[in-house]
């Protein structure tokens, strides 16, 4: 527990700030183990009015009962920060006391406002592609409260290890936010990661003791995305489509398969993006929205067609961007009417066409798998692994080689002994 020598509050009369009414400025001053801080208390009085010795307001000026009711709530507010700021086990400073009494260090002390605090102050400083799903979350650990405590808050403490263990369970079991999209496996982790973010913020501000996530372990299972072979792509960018917006998603979606580029990427491509790269070729040189590594990519012919196809399009207004994008929303939508139109059985969404250029344009086409984690701004290779899934035609491809080789060093043995024969003795 922190401890202090000394604590006392008492009110002055700041007479070398007298104001045109001849009053002067009443401050709070707060004493921590010998160093104060002062608080203004936003009430003022003359100097012959102010009591030294009773550091308020003597009784028979006027309005002295107010102001010193008002000095009465301060030093008991003060005196509320200081045995929150101890109940904590936190340092206790003079200047700790005034943040806390002005409200810029609010007490998080329950789950709620630990939610809170994320929201107004952590939030911000993601993307707006993560930062909308913690809303999802912060709604299933509310309804959570309701049902297993009863409540609308918990304290802090009461977020446990069973606190976890039983939210899981309770995602395992409750109905979705939407019936249309219903909790899976990695769906219920991915509202545990969040909680775990969480609990990790109060644990760095002090507000948890112990980490309720140090025996839990997050589990997800293996998501084989989907990728679009050689001959689906190619019927999908060949595919003759009527309607301008559902033409604009096809060609951006297959743009995406040629560059590997992600949606946010995509969308934010502008002029300034292309440039001419160590071959004197157009390269896509852009930093990834996610890790803020560096993408450096040739621009493949596929992909320049398309940005010729729609030249005409970056403006001064859009900010000189290559390709209209819509919201990815409509995207998927359109993508999985372009996906009935060309026959193909597979759940596409924009993120399709990243898998695609991975494993069908670069990796089954003999591109090393460190290129392709170059191109994809990976900061690891087993991410890029996740992608490039060795597929059978891989496999095929590459044992097909092998027994090619295996074949022709066989041939040149057999050669070797009949050439040698007679030199053997007998």
């Amino acid at each position: 527990m922190t401890t202090t020598s000394t604590f006392n509050i008492h009110f002055w009369l700041k007479k070398s700030s007298i104001k045109k009414d001849g009053t002067a400025p009443i401050y709070a001053r707060i004493w921590i183990d010998s160093v104060p801080v002062d608080i203004s208390a936003k009430e003022s009085a003359l100097e012959k009015h102010w009591c030294d010795r009773a550091n308020r307001v003597r009784t028979r000026a006027k309005n002295a009962k107010n102001i010193n009711d008002a000095l009465d709530d301060i030093n008991s507010n003060i005196k509320k920060a200081y045995k929150q700021l101890k109940g904590e086990d936190r340092p206790i400073t003079s200047q700790a006391i005034k943040l806390r009494y002005l409200g810029k260090d609010k007490a998080i002390l329950t789950c709620k406002d630990l939610m809170d605090y994320h929201r107004e102050n952590e939030l911000k400083k993601l993307a707006p592609g993560t930062a909308k799903n913690y809303n999802a979350t912060e709604k299933y650990v509310g309804r959570f409260l309701k049902k297993e405590f009863r409540s609308n808050d918990v304290h802090l403490c009461q977020m446990d290890y069973s606190f976890i263990v039983k939210f899981e369970d309770y995602l395992r079991n409750c109905p979705p936010l939407r019936k249309s999209q219903p909790l899976n496996n990695n769906g219920i982790m991915k509202h545990m990661e969040r909680l775990q973010k969480f609990t990790t913020l109060a644990l760095k501000h002090s507000w948890l003791k112990t980490n309720p996530f140090a025996l839990y372990q997050l589990k997800y299972k293996e998501f084989d995305c989907p990728f679009l072979e050689r001959d689906e792509l190619d019927t999908m960018a060949m595919l003759s489509i009527a309607q301008e917006s559902m033409c604009l998603v096809r060609d951006v979606f297959v743009f995406s398969c040629y560059t590997g580029l992600s949606y946010i990427e995509v969308k934010n491509l502008s002029k300034s993006d292309i440039v001419n790269g160590i071959d004197d070729g157009q390269w896509i040189m852009v930093r990834r929205q996610k890790t803020k590594t560096p993408v450096k990519l040739p621009l493949l012919d596929e992909a320049k067609a398309i940005l010729e196809k729609y030249a005409d399009y970056p403006t001064i207004e859009n900010n000189y961007s290559l390709l209209r994008v819509f919201s990815d929303q409509k995207i998927n939508k359109y993508l999985k009417k372009i996906a009935k139109l060309c026959n193909i059985e597979k759940n596409l969404t924009f993120h399709v066409a990243r898998h695609t250029f991975a494993t069908t344009i670069a990796l089954l086409n003999d591109v090393p798998i460190e290129t392709v984690s170059k191109m994809l701004g990976h900061t690891k290779l087993s991410t890029t692994q996740k992608y490039a899934r060795v597929i059978e035609k891989k496999i095929s491809n590459d044992m097909t080689k092998l027994r090619a080789k295996l074949k022709d060093s066989k041939r040149s043995l057999n050669y070797r002994e009949t050439a040698h024969d007679h030199l053997r003795i007998v």
